[in-house]
């Protein structure tokens, strides 16, 4: 065993420190790739020309981009407000009540295996060292991995999602009027697979599964847009 390894080089050997950034870019070029082949796929099946299918392609792109980026940055703003809130009560809670503190943080370690003797000599250590960075991370369940940045997320997602959507932007471009949605499903579901090991391979996850999950959700999506198309009928 190397005797001079450390926390950084131990945390490069594990993925769940790339598990905020990885989810936005993966949730966002899925949704791209799927919402955009659908939104054409549909407008392919009730129309004889291309322009449509462009203009629509085009503008869900851009709708879906935006979309994204703000959702994100909305939610994970939320979370962050949430996770400022309780940490400026925990301050106001080891002000006004430090044994009690002290007391929970050492009844959190016993539960979790040690000794009631040791956790209570883990708990005074700790809470020596620094009391806050204790409770927040084993109390309230916040570190450095979990808190995801706001403006990286909606960063990471919106351009995932133009990423994604891009990809069958190009099929709607190059491929025939005439059988379009069958082009775009094919490609879609190639892009889809090639997303989906990528993901895995970063993820350090099992590739099969998740090629199989993105595929089957995609293919359901795709396959109910163009039923809407044919069921309305209408040529553009």
């Amino acid at each position: 065993m190397n005797k001079n390894i450390t926390i950084d080089n131990y945390l490069d050997n594990h993925y769940i420190h790339k598990s905020n950034w990885l989810r936005a870019s993966v949730l966002g070029a899925n949704d791209g790739i799927i919402s955009i082949s659908s939104l054409a796929i549909g407008i392919a099946t009730a129309s004889d020309a291309r322009e449509p299918i462009i203009l629509a392609t085009v503008a869900g792109l851009v709708a879906g981009a935006l979309s994204m980026s703000a959702g994100e940055y909305v939610s994970v703003s939320s979370q962050t407000d949430i996770e400022k809130a309780d940490i400026e009560r925990e301050k106001i809670e080891l002000k006004e009540m430090p044994e009690e503190e002290l007391k929970l943080l050492a009844q959190i370690y016993e539960q979790r295996g040690l000794k009631k003797e040791t956790a209570m000599q883990v708990a005074i250590e700790l809470t020596e060292n620094d009391a806050l960075g204790a409770h927040v991370r084993d109390e309230l369940g916040i570190n450095e991995i979990s808190q995801a940045n706001p403006l990286q997320a909606a960063f990471a997602s919106g351009a995932a999602f133009t990423a994604g959507g891009i990809s069958p932007l190009i099929v709607v471009l190059l491929a025939p009027v005439k059988g379009m949605e069958y082009w775009l499903y094919g490609f879609t579901i190639i892009f889809l697979i090639i997303l989906g090991a990528t993901s895995a391979k970063t993820g350090g996850s099992n590739v099969s599964k998740a090629i199989m999950r993105i595929t089957i959700w995609g293919t359901i999506a795709m396959v109910l847009s163009a039923l809407v198309g044919y069921l309305f009928g209408v040529k553009v």
